[in-house]
């Protein structure tokens, strides 16, 4: 095995910068309050909404790949993270919308320490914070955690989704995972404060791969409609 030595992706950063930089990595002190925070969640969706998991044979065996579900909730997140074991808890990001989750320094924290998030902003994001997460995502064997619709649905209706997804996939042998969530937008509708208890069924899919598909825009939208397809393949 050929060893290579590599500074660190965010060394350099100011704190601020850091926590809002695509190229965060997780220190042992990170690596703590996430773990910490990953017992907490899988506790309080065990008692609060009895989660019920289907289909988890279906995840990959280890790192890298992809969890794509639908969006309707916070919980949404929170959930999938939950179902994530060993090297894939420990390297998991959610890709959060930076212009919510990174709007000031205590959400940032937040986000980056405990929910272990990588900022994606809207309309802003850079071709290059494109391909950092990209090459991050084979490179340092990520688990990353998206949602093709952009945004929470209003009415827990699934919306078309988008092509970031294919950004980061497509001619790569990384595996997406469809998941659906049932439940979540009664229990925290984006218009709710907080959650209420009530059931969830999370329903993860046989993995999709894109490795054949060309890293431009009509790669993009195949790979959105077919992961688009198999997310909805799981409503019952």
């Amino acid at each position: 095995m050929k060893w290579e030595l590599r500074p660190a992706r965010d060394l350099g950063l100011s704190p601020m910068d850091r926590l809002r930089s695509q190229g965060r990595e997780a220190g042992l002190g990170s690596l703590a309050a996430q773990g910490v925070w990953r017992r907490m969640v899988r506790g309080y969706l065990a008692v609060a909404h009895r989660l019920v998991v289907e289909g988890r044979e279906n995840l990959p065996p280890a790192p890298p790949y992809v969890l794509i579900g639908n969006h309707s909730s916070h919980l949404d997140a929170l959930t999938l993270c939950s179902v994530l074991r060993g090297a894939a808890a420990r390297r998991g990001y959610a890709l959060a919308a930076g212009d919510f989750f990174f709007s000031s320094g205590a959400s940032s924290a937040f986000a980056a320490y405990a929910v272990n998030a990588l900022p994606v902003w809207r309309r802003r994001t850079t071709r290059k914070e494109l391909n950092t997460l990209r090459d991050r995502l084979v490179e340092d064997s990520l688990v990353y955690i998206l949602f093709p619709e952009g945004t929470r649905s209003r009415d827990g209706e699934m919306a078309k989704f988008q092509m970031g997804l294919g950004t980061l996939v497509a001619g790569t042998p990384v595996p997406v995972v469809p998941c659906y969530l049932e439940g979540a937008h009664k229990a925290w509708p984006p218009d709710a404060r907080f959650p209420k208890p009530s059931p969830l069924v999370l329903r993860i899919g046989k993995p999709l791969h894109f490795a054949g598909q060309p890293n431009e825009k009509a790669g993009w939208a195949a790979i959105a409609e077919q992961s688009e397809a198999a997310v909805r393949a799981l409503i019952r």
